[in-house]
């Protein structure tokens, strides 16, 4: 069985997986991705990228790629009921320059990520190949096996997302807790016109609605469905389901009709809260979704998976220079489990307050996060959205390529 060796393998080339890999090879550290899919030309909802997100892909140089490839800036969050605005977040009151949303396909992102990776020699990428077996060495990780070749390492690193392929086969369990009420079925419809650049989320219909003008000049679409519901619901049949989906949109209803044409159409996203109970081990670290899933509310996932990496980043260098990849030497990355409480704790609290659909609560937590939004409070929450911890940055003193 063919076999390669790296300084790091990071497993999974998704958003914090390439991001990890770019700051590592940028700082002298030799890194081997390994991705189970063989390109980007797949479906990614996660879309939205919040200030946070944008300040480190900036510094990276990759922001500016990414956005050229095609992307939409929005300036508001809105809660609306029917003609009411509940809620009227303006990002454009957040210090410049990132003070707005951006829509941008992942795909944008990755590819430029990986351009960029390509660059150094201390980059390989293994597309196609399928993590099967994590090598031990006592309790330390050593390396994978992949497909039909073996990476050596003396760390790997599960960026793999919320299904962990390295989560699973260390045997860490993967901390889910049943926290929300809906699952998101996403679907795609054309823009069909001028619409807010804004991203929205209805109530009108009962069952409330989120929505953002996507690239290509198409709309995203999320229905939220009781939670666990998804089979019981498609079973009453694609009419019912649409006409279901319309009444929660009113204003796009005629081309949802003409646009979802089978549940092939459609996308359910399964909404968990996830926090894994190890996060390192010799050898071994998890960053993403591998370690901590959260909600769609509040577009957090893809901000934190960056900020995940940059957080490593220099504690990885650190370590690999030193020859010491033990838990005590990848310990300091376990403060990051603060910043992660303090996010489900509050998406907990915006899906109560924004997606409470049934009894007193469904009229009450709307009003309520209408009356917050009017208070001085309410701007700290929205710098928590939009930045989680502003303190992390890009370790540029580790780069070796200045």
């Amino acid at each position: 069985m063919p076999e390669r060796t790296a300084d790091v393998c990071v497993v999974g080339a998704g958003p914090a997986g390439l991001t990890l890999a770019l700051l590592l090879v940028r700082s002298g550290v030799r890194v081997v991705v390994v991705e189970r899919s063989r390109g980007f030309a797949r479906e990614f909802r996660g879309e939205i990228l919040q200030p946070g997100a944008l300040a480190l892909l900036d510094r990276l140089g990759v922001l500016g790629e990414a956005r050229a490839r095609g992307a939409y800036e929005h300036h508001r969050f809105r809660l609306e009921d029917g003609v009411r605005v509940l809620l009227n977040a303006d990002y454009r009151a957040l210090p410049e320059p990132y003070n707005y949303l951006l829509s941008i396909p992942q795909r944008h992102v990755l590819e430029t990520l990986l351009a960029k990776c390509e660059k150094y020699d201390g980059f390989e990428l293994l597309s196609g190949h399928r993590v099967t077996e994590l090598l031990q060495d006592g309790d330390r990780t050593t390396g994978v096996v992949a497909g039909d070749e073996i990476v050596n390492a003396r760390c790997v690193v599960g960026a793999d997302g919320r299904y962990s392929k390295v989560r699973r086969l260390a045997g860490i369990a993967d901390g889910r807790v049943e926290l929300f009420q809906r699952d998101v079925l996403w679907c795609k419809i054309p823009l069909g016109g001028a619409s807010p650049r804004d991203v929205r989320i209805f109530r009108s219909g009962g069952e409330p609605m989120l929505s953002y003008v996507s690239v290509p000049d198409s709309l995203q679409l999320g229905w939220t469905l009781p939670h666990g519901q998804y089979a019981r619901v498609v079973a009453d049949g694609l009419p019912a389901l649409k006409e279901r989906i319309c009444a929660a949109a009113p204003p796009y209803a005629g081309l949802i009709q003409e646009t979802i044409k089978s549940l092939k159409d459609v996308t359910l996203l399964d909404v968990f809260s996830g926090d894994a109970p190890e996060w390192v081990r010799p050898g071994l670290v998890l960053i993403g979704d591998a370690a901590h899933t959260h909600s769609p509310i509040g577009a957090q996932g893809i901000m934190l998976a960056l900020q995940d990496a940059a957080l490593l980043h220099p504690i990885l260098v650190e370590a690999v220079r030193r020859g010491d990849v033990g838990a005590a030497a990848l310990r300091p990355y376990l403060a990051r489990r603060k910043d992660i409480s303090r996010v489900m704790r509050l998406q907990v609290a915006q899906s109560g307050m924004m997606l409470s659909t049934r009894g007193p609560k469904a009229w009450i937590k709307p009003k309520m996060a209408a009356l917050v939004s009017r208070t001085p409070i309410y701007r700290k929450i929205l710098h928590q959205i939009a930045y989680n911890n502003p303190a992390i940055r890009v370790a540029t003193e580790e780069f070796t390529d200045r």
